[in-house]
């Protein structure tokens, strides 16, 4: 406990060094936010609309989602299920960070968490796990990948037209690629394998066999269930 409250400090020079770190991947976010913010004109919704959505929401998958169901009569129910499937891996990152969060006041520690996504996650548990001080990397990177989607967004709105068609040029795989890099430099052991084997084929089966976006909660908790089990068996 001792050695997770010494790497759960936050001081303005670690969030700067994380905000650098993330600042190339999130211009592929400003692209994606581009994207979206002409998806949404094409639906629709106002300038204003659009710009607080990416600034209060802050979650692309969900929000592309929240636009395939728009309409002249928002389904809500069905938006609120899609919304939760897409988002439901939070729930084991948050998780995965609570022994480095326990040890922040709680203004602060959900005020970090709304900022985190995939990659600043990925990076920070990296980095913890290396010993490091890695909550600026969560909050400070997730500030990059935050402005940049904002400022992606707003690009959309006036500029969209000149990509149209993201995944035409790849860039639907640069937050894959990034992701498994992630996880080829982390820690390797037979638990750690396991685990992410049993989170990968529960995805693809659900992804194959099962309701659209599903894969995502079945990946999740089938990895997150046996990490759990197995993090209590070593401690017995």
């Amino acid at each position: 406990m001792e050695h997770h409250a010494a790497l759960a400090r936050l001081d303005g020079q670690d969030t700067w060094h994380g905000f650098r770190q993330l600042v190339p991947l999130s211009l592929f976010v400003a692209v994606f936010g581009l994207a979206f913010g002409l998806a949404a004109t094409q639906v629709g919704l106002n300038d204003t609309d659009i710009v607080l959505m990416s600034a209060l929401v802050f979650a692309g998958a969900s929000q592309f989602a929240a636009l395939d169901l728009w309409g002249t009569q928002v389904p809500l129910v069905p938006l609120v299920i899609t919304t939760f499937a897409i988002n439901a891996r939070h729930l084991l990152m948050g998780a995965t960070l609570y022994p480095w969060l326990r040890h922040l006041p709680p203004a602060r520690r959900y005020g970090v968490m709304l900022f985190a996504s995939d990659a600043n996650w990925a990076m920070a548990m990296q980095g913890f796990h290396r010993g490091e001080r890695a909550l600026g990397v969560l909050f400070g990177g997730g500030l990059a990948i935050w402005s940049f989607w904002i400022l992606g967004t707003w690009l959309g709105l006036h500029f969209g037209n000149a990509i149209e068609d993201p995944v035409s040029l790849g860039l639907d795989m640069v937050m894959g690629c990034f992701l498994l890099a992630m996880v080829v430099g982390g820690r390797k052991d037979l638990r750690n394998l396991a685990i992410w084997t049993v989170a990968a084929l529960s995805a693809m089966l659900a992804y194959w066999y099962l309701p659209a976006n599903s894969h995502v909660v079945v990946g999740a908790l089938s990895g997150g269930v046996l990490g759990a089990l197995w993090m209590e068996k070593e401690s017995a």
